[in-house]
């Protein structure tokens, strides 16, 4: 087992069936993982900022916690306004963002950030 099905088991595990995903090529292990567990649903968003709003939106109307996949830290960046919103209404949401292979983060490559930070 890879880190990616161990992490799509863990959500499964802890009632966690449902994903907003905007991933991008750091992410695509886990997007596959998901070919593997037909139980969990995967709703694609076009930009992090509608993954988070409608993870938020998902639990404010099911009350069930969603999982968010975001693209490196930009990505992250992108979605911390609407995990403003769901904070402020206790929103249950868990935060899955890529990141570099460790490899590739002496590059300072444009997508780099500090996400710990």
């Amino acid at each position: 087992m890879n880190g990616a099905d161990s992490l799509v088991k863990t959500f499964l595990n802890n009632s966690v069936d449902t994903v907003f995903a905007n991933p991008g090529t750091s992410e695509m292990h886990f997007v596959a993982a998901l070919d593997d567990h037909p139980e969990m649903n995967c709703v694609l968003c076009l930009f992090e900022g509608g993954t988070t709003g409608a993870a938020d939106g998902y639990y404010r109307m099911k009350r069930d916690v969603a999982g968010t996949l975001l693209h490196l830290a930009p990505g992250f960046g992108n979605a911390f306004a609407n995990l403003h919103n769901a904070r402020k209404a206790g929103s249950g949401i868990v935060n899955v963002v890529g990141d570099h292979a460790t490899q590739h983060l002496r590059y300072e490559s444009p997508l780099k950030g500090d996400i710990l930070g």
